[in-house]
């Protein structure tokens, strides 16, 4: 479990403990349904204080390879759906607070410098054999053609 790569579900766990959790899990079938298709590219656009982060922790515990999730979700909308199973706790996640990566810098160019320095440390941990650039993109590629092992971001 990573700051970045497959952050687990810590956060998500938090949502579900809050007395005001509404289950949104039904966007987990939504992405389920798009998630291998031309359509995968998914914008989660909401205003401001309306649950993206939420959104995305959940996202990222469903489909995160961290640890089994089925506690989390056995007793939400999800689990009623004919995908529940086949994509949860599939894919290698990686979650990125940009806020976090924008507040370091003032330049865009190196925030996304360190963006990506970051992100590829964590990778280098999990794929040593793979991790040979300085290049996200070019390291997640590289990742993908040894493994066919596909991300979510």
């Amino acid at each position: 479990m990573g700051i970045y790569l497959n952050p687990g579900d810590t956060s998500f766990q938090g949502s579900l403990r809050s007395k005001i959790y509404v289950d949104k899990s039904g966007l987990i079938a939504k992405t389920n349904d798009v998630i291998c298709t031309e359509q995968k590219y998914v914008c989660v656009s909401r205003p401001r204080r309306f649950g993206k982060s939420m959104a995305a922790n959940m996202l990222a515990a469903y489909y995160d390879t961290a640890e089994d999730t089925s506690e989390l979700f056995d007793n939400l909308f999800i689990q009623n759906c004919p995908s529940y199973q086949k994509h949860k706790n599939k894919y290698d996640v990686i979650k990125i607070n940009m806020q976090e990566f924008l507040s370091a810098t003032h330049d865009i160019d190196e925030m996304l410098a360190i963006l990506q320095k970051r992100v590829i440390k964590e990778l280098k941990l999990k794929y040593p054999d793979y991790v040979d650039n300085e290049y996200l993109v070019f390291v997640m590629q590289d990742i993908f053609m040894h493994t066919n092992h596909p991300f979510v971001i």
